[in-house]
């Protein structure tokens, strides 16, 4: 069955058929259609446009439908173009000629528009969901790890020690912001699009406040040609999921090194790790390896969407029916990879040992030996200076700057006295950071706080 055909004197060709059609991937979105159909045939009946009865008639027909698929008793097939396609032929089958009466004042353009709007916006609650509950496992360990230490990196150097709570903590705002333009994109899409028609409107008096308030939208869209045609909501959609891949994928490389022989920071589970087929020894971090991967198709499902709209005039045209299967599998992408990598550090273990020695060994607290310095009076470059003498000696003698003694200190400075063993420690290089942002313990648990405040309340 078609939806048109009246002007056309021979059967499409098959393989045109095949080409053409959609309903191997928009029968995705075949509750949404339903609940779509309910509200159009609602809002015709209370609008006089069809009976109250042949209203009734159909939105107990589209919920039979429903039921069934849900049930498994109607299976969505390809004989159809599409899934409107599908549910009026079906609806017709079960109603007769009242099923006839759905599609008044309506287009397919206004209706998979529709659809996609329903269908992203319950996607994006559900995404949200997700990082919201990667978050909640990311706060569990920055609470466990307050006074675990570590070395904190610039350039993948080690450069000053910090705490897994504060280094897990980074993330956290990362995937706080994520779920922020989440929340803006769900708000600016969040209009109802039928009504629109074709382009133009249609000539039936339509009640399009009512249609968007049965569908909980914020209001109608105000322009029809832009209605059928808009397809920005998704842009910005992919490109959220775009971000939230971007910081899976650089946390992933994180643990990915974390992970590795000459780290030994982390150990995963057995149930987030793989082996090799020859390699009796290895225990790879496939998990984490397979979301940096995996962060390359999302990106091309956001550039693909872009090229596609790039040279699109107004209003629909064909091209449009590619965002689909892009935007499903972005998305279906981005929930698995963040649903496994919260498995994956929920279960994982840190080597607290190996983490402080590493920051300990790493020269970690270089500046602390500088800023001692300073507060004894010498200026900072000097005390740079003097501190880049010292590691050079630890250096040459396979030393931390805590091995030193007492003597090798005051040979490069006399300013140096028993303290320094004290201002030079991990406790001290990290308990004493008080400004809010940074990986003392004080501070830290003040932050754990407002993180625990947010997630109550977003």
């Amino acid at each position: 069955m078609k939806l048109w055909g009246g002007r056309f004197t021979k059967e499409t060709n098959e393989l045109v058929n095949n080409f053409n059609a959609s309903i191997s991937f928009d029968q995705k979105f075949y509750k949404q259609d339903v609940r779509g159909s309910i509200a159009h045939a609602t809002m015709l009946a209370k609008s006089g446009i069809i009976s109250e009865e042949e209203g009734e008639i159909i939105v107990n027909g589209l919920k039979a439908i429903l039921a069934d698929i849900d049930a498994g008793k109607l299976v969505i097939d390809d004989e159809y173009e599409d899934i409107h396609t599908f549910m009026e032929a079906n609806l017709i089958e079960r109603i007769g000629d009242a099923g006839k009466k759905l599609h008044t004042g309506r287009s397919r353009n206004d209706q998979v528009a529709l659809d996609m709007r329903l269908y992203t916006r319950d996607e994006i609650l559900a995404v949200n969901e997700e990082v919201k509950e990667l978050m909640q496992v990311i706060l569990r360990i920055m609470k466990e790890n307050v006074t675990t230490f570590m070395p904190g990196f610039t350039h993948l150097q080690k450069a000053q020690p910090v705490t897994v709570a504060h280094h897990f903590g980074a993330y956290f705002e990362m995937f706080k912001r994520d779920r922020s333009r989440l929340s803006d994109i769900y708000e600016r899409m969040n209009y109802c699009p039928l009504g629109a028609g074709a382009l133009a409107g249609t000539t039936y008096p339509l009640d399009r406040e009512l249609t968007a308030k049965l569908l909980e939208f914020n209001g109608p869209t105000l322009n029809s040609m832009d209605s059928v045609s808009d397809r920005d909501y998704l842009i910005e959609f992919l490109s959220a999921l775009s971000t939230i891949m971007m910081h899976l994928s650089r946390f992933s490389e994180e643990i990915i090194i974390w992970n590795s022989n000459e780290y030994k920071f982390i150990e995963l589970d057995d149930a987030f790790s793989t082996g090799s087929s020859i390699m009796p020894q290895k225990k790879n971090p496939d998990i984490a390896e397979l979301v940096r991967g995996k962060t390359g198709r999302v990106y091309a499902a956001l550039m693909g969407l872009f090229t596609t709209m790039k040279g699109i005039p107004l209003a629909y045209n064909k091209d449009m029916q590619e965002d689909k299967e892009l935007t499903f599998d972005a998305i279906d992408t981005v929930k698995g990879c963040v649903s496994l990598f919260k498995g994956m550090i929920d279960t994982m273990k840190f080597n607290d040992k190996r983490m402080a020695d590493s920051a300990k060994h790493g020269f970690t607290n270089a500046t602390d030996a500088a800023d001692y310095l300073v507060k004894k009076g010498v200026p900072f470059r000097e005390a740079h200076g003097i501190v880049g003498q010292l590691v050079l000696l630890c250096l040459d003698k396979g030393i931390a700057l805590d091995d030193l003694s007492l003597e090798e200190y005051k040979k490069i400075s006399p300013v140096f006295d028993e303290d320094i063993y004290e201002a030079i420690s991990l406790e001290t290089c990290v308990n004493k950071r008080l400004t809010l942002g940074a990986p003392g313990p004080e501070v830290m648990n003040k932050v754990i706080k407002l993180n625990e405040e947010y997630l109550a309340n977003n």
